[in-house]
């Protein structure tokens, strides 16, 4: 049982508000559609958020969990049964924060490998109001960190274009390091990926998130913390300008 992710099919696609669906599955509060373009949790990045109608009125979506198979909690009790029709709404103002922060989390961790050895991105954690991003091997000073600030946001304002294709793991390794795409940490047997590239390839990642289509509706960045977690990660914490 798949659920079709519409917010994949491109990067516009991550744009749309609204769309309609067949029920497919209930489970206790979980719906389960033929399609969604609610985004589920992964990827480092939170759920959406919004609302399901059905024949039976409207119904608030509260958590979105699902790899291929994609449940919609819903709030209060419902009536709906299999094959109904529904039409369903996200909260955008919720996705587009995370359009622009997971984007900027990619310009961030692109920029940071250039300039500081190669360091690597271990994890990361997407959210309105504020992200962060786990670095490893690294210790950040504030100078470090605000030399890496001034060049995200001097890179932020050249308005780079952001596009997604399908490649495989081969041509994904030719052209940039695994360490630096992380490609050696995902499993041998997915060979065909979704990838997020920035400009000329200033950032190339395989990523199933939600993304803006230029870089220049991010604004700019500030970092805002940083913490070390023992001898493991330095995490950093990052807030958009508006």
């Amino acid at each position: 049982m798949m659920t079709k992710k519409l917010y994949l099919e491109s990067i516009e696609a991550a744009y749309l508000e609204e769309f309609t669906a067949e029920v497919i599955a209930i489970e206790d509060n979980k719906i389960v559609l033929d399609q969604t373009l609610f985004y589920p949790l992964g990827g480092g990045q939170n759920w959406d958020l919004g609302s399901i109608d059905g024949p039976n009125g409207k119904m608030n979506v509260i958590e979105v969990r699902g790899r291929d198979t994609i449940h919609h909690t819903i709030e209060d009790t419902f009536e709906l049964e299999i094959g109904d029709e529904v039409s369903g709404t996200i909260d955008f103002e919720r996705r587009y924060a995370h359009m622009k922060m997971h984007t900027a989390q990619h310009l961030v961790s692109g920029i940071a490998y250039e300039m500081f050895d190669g360091v690597r991105t271990v994890g990361n954690q997407i959210h309105t109001e504020k992200s962060r991003i786990d670095f490893k091997p690294i210790q950040f000073t504030e100078d470090m960190l605000l030399e890496l600030q001034s060049a995200v946001n001097d890179k932020i304002q050249l308005g780079l274009e952001v596009t997604d294709s399908q490649m495989t793991r081969d041509e994904i390794n030719s052209i940039m390091p695994q360490e630096r795409t992380n490609m050696d940490l995902l499993p041998s047997f997915i060979n065909d990926l979704r990838v997020v590239t920035i400009g000329d390839k200033q950032d190339l990642c395989p990523c199933a998130g939600t993304h803006v289509r230029n870089i220049s509706e991010i604004k700019g960045i500030e970092f805002i913390g940083k913490k070390s977690k023992g001898k493991g990660p330095q995490r950093v914490t990052y807030e958009l300008i508006e």
